[in-house]
């Protein structure tokens, strides 16, 4: 869908349970020291995900006070907000909002859809602006909204993440290195996008499903996602993948079990346990 650097540079300056996710809940209920294998659509995992990219596009492990997160970072996307980083110039916040409105019609947000529509495909602020800032920090504290910004997650980033990464043979961390990449890139086939790392680490390595080694894929991959980053980005940092991502990869934790101990950006994190999709991190 597009190519976008991460939210924050350096601080330099800045549905359903599956049957598989059963052995998951027994293995947290008991406190076993390993999981089986899941999945990244499980919740303890999809918590996990989403906490391992809130460290590097936020700076914080708790993902939810992202919901009223909104600015123009200068990318050339006009403003970037939300839990992923939904662009006005890009088309994703204009979808956050029209199923917002759906959802419920008299909202902060409603009066800026017009406005949305005219800037789409642009860095332009035409129509939006402080009012528009300042409604959409307003409608974060509704549920409707937060609701509103998960299922387009789901729908455009996180779904279609698994369900190629389970296709392509991925266990859980996999799925996540896929999610993670779409997430910063966007899902397209253009020079950077999703699509492009992925040809381009299967013209080095093969996938699982085509019978090649898993470990060798993800680095295949992990070395084109680091290509595309400094093609893509202004401050060109990878630490993304050279000190979170790789580091799960080097300790073959193809389950994304924690405890987890990454850096991004410079600034250490750590999970030291299964997560509840209740739980809320301090930032």
């Amino acid at each position: 869908m597009r190519d976008r650097p991460a939210r924050r540079p350096p601080r330099i300056a800045r549905r359903n349970l599956r049957i598989a996710c059963a052995g998951l809940a027994v293995a947290l209920t008991v406190g076993a020291a390993r999981t089986p294998e899941s999945g990244l659509d499980c919740p303890p995992a999809k918590e996990v995900a989403m906490e391992l990219v809130a460290s590097a596009e936020n700076s914080t492990l708790d993902w939810r006070s992202q919901y009223q997160y909104i600015e123009d970072i200068g990318d050339g996307q006009g403003y970037t907000g939300g839990i992923i980083g939904f662009c006005s110039g890009t088309g994703d916040m204009l979808e956050v909002v029209t199923l917002y409105t759906r959802n419920k019609p008299a909202n902060p947000l409603a009066a800026f859809l017009p406005a949305l529509r005219k800037v789409n495909g642009t860095s332009s602020h035409a129509g939006l602006g402080d009012p528009f800032v300042k409604a959409w920090k307003t409608a974060a504290t509704d549920k409707a909204f937060q609701d509103a910004q998960e299922e387009e997650r789901d729908h455009v980033y996180f779904d279609p993440s698994v369900r190629r990464a389970k296709a392509d043979g991925l266990r859980t961390l996999g799925q996540f290195i896929y999610f993670d990449a779409t997430v910063m890139h966007g899902g397209g086939d253009d020079r950077n996008g999703f699509g492009s790392i992925r040809k381009n680490a299967m013209a080095k390595a093969k996938p699982p499903a085509l019978g090649g080694d898993e470990t060798a894929y993800l680095n295949a991959f992990l070395d084109a996602r680091k290509a595309a980053i400094k093609r893509a980005t202004v401050h060109g940092d990878t630490s993304r993948v050279d000190t979170e991502q790789r580091v799960f990869l080097n300790e073959r934790n193809f389950t994304l079990q924690p405890p987890l101990r990454w850096k991004t950006y410079g600034d250490p994190y750590e999970i030291q346990s299964w997560p509840s999709p209740e739980n809320r991190h301090a930032t």
